[in-house]
Order: C-alpha cells, then sequence, then structure tokens
C-alpha cells in the first residue's frame, strides 16, 4: 500500500477514535470504559481500595451519603456513598422520574471499593470513585422508555456515561464532575455560560437577611439546586435571597437561607 494512502487511514482512525460514540448510546464499549476512566483520572479522583478507605473518605467530606427520600430508594446497597455532584445528578433524576412515573427510582449499586470486585466488573471499573451509581431498569415499559431517553440525552450532552446492562437488568451510570457540574448550572439558570460569566464579573450587594434567616458556607461539588433541596426552598427563592443573577456559586461564598 502507498505510504501516503496509509498516513491517511492512520489519521482518519485517530479522529475517529477521538470521537465519543455517540451512536451506540447506552451500549457499553472499550471506548465507553475507557471515557469514564480518562474522567475519573481528569478530575484527580481517588479510586478506593477499602471499605476503610471509603469510611475515612466520608468522614473527611470526600463522599456523601444517599440516604433515599421521597423520589428514590436504595437497594442492597452495602456502601450508600457517593460524590457529592453524584448524589445531586440522582436527586435531580429521580424527582423527575417519580414525577414521570409515579414510582421512587431504585439505586442498587453506588461507591464500591477495589477490594470488592464483581464477576462481571473491569479492572478500569470507576465505582471506587464514587463517581458511578446503578440503577435498577424498571420493569413499567413507560417508565422505562423514560429513563432510557433520559440517560441518552444526558449522555449526548456529554455530562455521563450510560450503560443498560443485562446480568442483572440495571443501568450503570458515571456521571462526569465537572461538565455536569456545568450543565445543571445552565439547566437551572436557563442562561448562556457567557452570561453567568458577566454576572460573576459584576457582582450585586446581597439582599439583607430576613427575621429569624441563617447562613451556609457553600463547599466544593454543592450546587445551588442541592443546597435548595437541602433547605426545603425553591431555587428561585434561595436566588431572591441572595439577589444572584444566575445559579452560579463558589467553594467558599456564604449564601443566605431564608426563613420557610
Amino acid at each position: 500500500m502507498p505510504i501516503a494512502r496509509t498516513t491517511a487511514l492512520l489519521l482518519a482512525s485517530a479522529v475517529l477514535a477521538a470521537v465519543p460514540a455517540r451512536a451506540q448510546s447506552l451500549q457499553g464499549s472499550p471506548a465507553s470504559i475507557d471515557r469514564m476512566y480518562r474522567q475519573a483520572q481528569a478530575h484527580d479522583l481517588t479510586f478506593y481500595r477499602t471499605a476503610a478507605g471509603v469510611r475515612g473518605a466520608v468522614r473527611d467530606g470526600d463522599l456523601v451519603r444517599l440516604s433515599g427520600n421521597s423520589d428514590y430508594r436504595l437497594s442492597g446497597v452495602s456502601q450508600p456513598f457517593a460524590l457529592a455532584i453524584t448524589r445531586t445528578f440522582v436527586q435531580r433524576l429521580a424527582e423527575q422520574y417519580h414525577d414521570e412515573c409515579d414510582e421512587r427510582l431504585v439505586i442498587t449499586s453506588a461507591v464500591r471499593p477495589r477490594s470488592i470486585r464483581l464477576v462481571n466488573s473491569t479492572e478500569r471499573t470507576v465505582h471506587p470513585t464514587g463517581m458511578a451509581v446503578d440503577i435498577r431498569r424498571p420493569a413499567n415499559r413507560r417508565c422505562l422508555n423514560w429513563l432510557r431517553g433520559r440517560l441518552s440525552y444526558l449522555e449526548g450532552e456529554g455530562v455521563l456515561e450510560a450503560t443498560e446492562e443485562h446480568r442483572p437488568p440495571h443501568f450503570h451510570v458515571a456521571v462526569y464532575p465537572g461538565p455536569y457540574r456545568r450543565y445543571i448550572g445552565r439547566d437551572d439558570a436557563g442562561v448562556s455560560a457567557d452570561r453567568r460569566t458577566a454576572s460573576a464579573e459584576t457582582p450585586r450587594r446581597p439582599a439583607a437577611p430576613r427575621a429569624r434567616s441563617s447562613t451556609y458556607r457553600v463547599r466544593e461539588g454543592d450546587s445551588l439546586w442541592d443546597i435548595a433541596r437541602r433547605h426545603n426552598l425553591t431555587v428561585e427563592r434561595l436566588r431572591t435571597a441572595n439577589d444572584m443573577r444566575s445559579t452560579r456559586i463558589v467553594a467558599g461564598q456564604v449564601l443566605i437561607i431564608p426563613a420557610r
């Protein structure tokens, strides 16, 4: 084969390998495993080796508990912990799922240290980082189709990788921390990234706190949606109390929590 043609074929293969496999949505592949693993490395996530390591991460605030609520429950989860941004994903998805299907989403796995190795898992699994969860596949066909569609959409947005597994039937979802955090900021605010940046560069004076209000210091991984839900508030009310033009928040920022 001529050298020029060989070079062209190699370049084409490299370009195709760099393009996300969107056409294979929810279908596991070596490429999807590699994307998840590279995201974990890019975010400098820790691959916890033991249950003791997971408990230490919880004490340090690096992992948070998935406690379940009116929108989702846990089933058979031995280590009910995940990254804060992954918990935010679960809460948001579960609320939407509950509204659509009138039933709770079921989480069957969260962080899984490397010492717990399943037969069908890969050495490059990201479960030990806390960025991934497993979701039970719904028996109801309408709910199943909705969940497939929602995960496919989010995968297309480049904020997570989702794979539909069949033994046992479930969805494996790895949430990309940075991309998903930016996505929910756009989704909640309904404004473009450049408008959010502009509002951050020209902050307005915070509104005076109301009687019996409290404050909250933003932690790494928090989103305004998560904070509002934790305090039984709407995002809009929290933004109004803090005179915010967008939902952009940064670690260390102090927010006014209005009295309910």
